[in-house]
């Protein structure tokens, strides 16, 4: 599974910003668009009727002079006219000859001659306004219509230079789009704050749901979800964990049962195992005293010493065994009790010969709540195991350090021994697992049992022919 770093609300927060952020856009984007259609309908609009308007006044100056040709218009009425109607223009002859102009004044001229394209275009049958856009601004427009009189007898064509003039609707325009800037820059702070706080409360019930199953285990006794304002889509997703938490429940019962059953029967297995080990040599010492005894043969004082001494080692074999077991199975509650780590483990190192353990500690009084017994028979287990870990031809070399931090007390005991092999490392710990020749590997299995019952944790490291050492760690209340 791959996993997304980014967080759900996290990401809810930010798609609901950028929802805004491009809806804001995209009004923008449409006003504007808008305004320039709005824009040019109004231009060729005014264009449109401004040009009606001229040529019917120029239709009652042509009727006034009782002529049927634009020439009868002298250059103060065409000025007149251009006057009135605040437009400049220009008049041809249907074959495009200059004529007349308002913009000798003003120094605009249009073309002294018109453009084929444009003459043949109003000799076309029933033609309408021609109209060119400068392809250099969006501003100036050329307009060209035909001049007729109210017969409807073309006398020639007519030219409107028209300037765009959108000073007061850029203003107008301006003045909208800061208005919705401001009103949609409120509306991004709002929609901030509304998706800050939806993003949370969507994922307040996956961050509760999240944590309670982090905690969810076979060991623990695990609590069921119960959250108030709970999302219809959540509901479900809560149902299932309770209902999984009931069949874990009855699951882990299961196990356990199981578990504890394997592992009497495992042990049982040892334990028989173990205790015929000695049992065949001392059949054997009995058949042989009996078959002597049966001959007639005597026995010296020496012979029966050593019989009697064969039979107490294997009995205190077996004694041991027996103790082993019981110890295991006869763990005791755990009891705190506030004690000086220092002192009680000096104390269980002072069994053991001190010429070759050295004994160093942070400072002399390290305070925890632990139990007496547990933790001298934890020092003591390690301590023998690692004296039986060092070869015979080699001096032992034991090291045993106390040291602390703010809630925790560390012990470390290091020997010089074998070491442990790699194979061995997932086993060490586990009940009736042992490298050596005699016993039931309880010892560690059993010193893992204390440390866990109090939040502790036990680890180790080794190197082969190098030696091993055991790191434990606990709080100290």
């Amino acid at each position: 599974m791959r996993e997304n770093k980014i967080s759900l609300s996290s990401r809810i927060f930010y798609y609901m910003m950028v929802f805004i952020v491009v809806e804001s856009i995209m009004i923008a984007g449409v006003t504007l668009y808008q305004f320039n259609k709005q824009n040019s309908e109004y231009h060729e609009g005014r264009l449109e009727r401004k040009e009606s308007h001229l040529l019917t006044n120029i239709k009652y100056e042509i009727e006034k002079s009782n002529s049927s040709s634009l020439l009868s218009l002298n250059n103060s009425v065409v000025q007149e006219i251009a006057d009135i109607h605040n437009l400049e223009f220009e008049l041809y002859t249907l074959d495009g000859i200059l004529i007349k102009s308002s913009t000798a004044v003003t120094g605009i001229r249009g073309k002294t001659i018109l453009d084929s394209s444009i003459t043949d275009y109003f000799q076309n049958e029933s033609p309408s306004r021609y109209v060119e856009s400068d392809k250099n601004s969006s501003y100036f427009k050329s307009s060209y219509n035909l001049v007729s009189d109210f017969k409807g007898t073309p006398l020639g064509i007519i030219y409107i230079p028209y300037f765009a003039d959108d000073t007061s609707s850029k203003m107008e325009l301006s003045g909208f789009l800061i208005r919705l800037g401001f009103v949609h820059g409120n509306m991004i702070l709002i929609a901030f704050v509304i998706a800050y706080f939806i993003s949370n409360f969507v994922t307040k019930s996956l961050d509760s749901i999240g944590d309670t199953i982090k905690k969810t285990n076979l060991q623990n006794q695990n609590v069921k979800i119960d959250i108030d304002n709970t999302p219809t889509e959540v509901v479900a997703l809560i149902e299932s964990y309770n209902t999984m938490i009931d069949e874990l429940k009855s699951s882990a019962i299961k196990l356990a049962k199981s578990e504890r059953e394997t592992a009497w029967r495992e042990m049982a297995k040892q334990v028989a195992h173990e205790i015929k080990n000695p049992l065949t040599p001392m059949r054997l010492s009995i058949q042989t005293f009996e078959r002597g005894y049966s001959k007639g043969e005597e026995f010296s004082k020496q012979r029966i010493k050593e019989f009697s001494d064969s039979l107490i080692q294997q009995i205190d074999t077996m004694s041991s065994i027996a103790t082993a077991f019981s110890d295991f199975a006869e763990m005791p509650e755990p009891k705190k009790e506030k004690l000086n780590v220092v002192e009680v483990v000096e104390l269980a190192v002072d069994i053991f010969n001190r010429d070759h353990i050295e004994f160093e500690s942070s400072s002399k009084t390290i305070e925890a709540n632990f139990d007496r017994t547990q933790l001298i028979r934890v020092i003591t287990n390690l301590l023998k195991n690692a004296f039986q870990a060092i070869p015979e031809n080699r001096t032992p070399e034991i090291n045993v350090k106390i040291f602390e931090d703010s809630s925790d007390v560390k012990i470390s005991i290091s020997d010089n021994g074998y070491g442990i092999s790699k194979s061995d490392t997932e086993k060490i710990f586990e009940p009736s697992f042992t490298t050596k020749s005699s016993g039931m590997g309880l010892g560690l299995s059993m010193i893992k049992s204390i440390i866990t019952a109090y939040n502790g944790t036990i680890k180790f490291s080794s190197k082969s022919n190098v030696g091993t050492t055991f790191n434990i760690t606990f709080p100290k209340k």
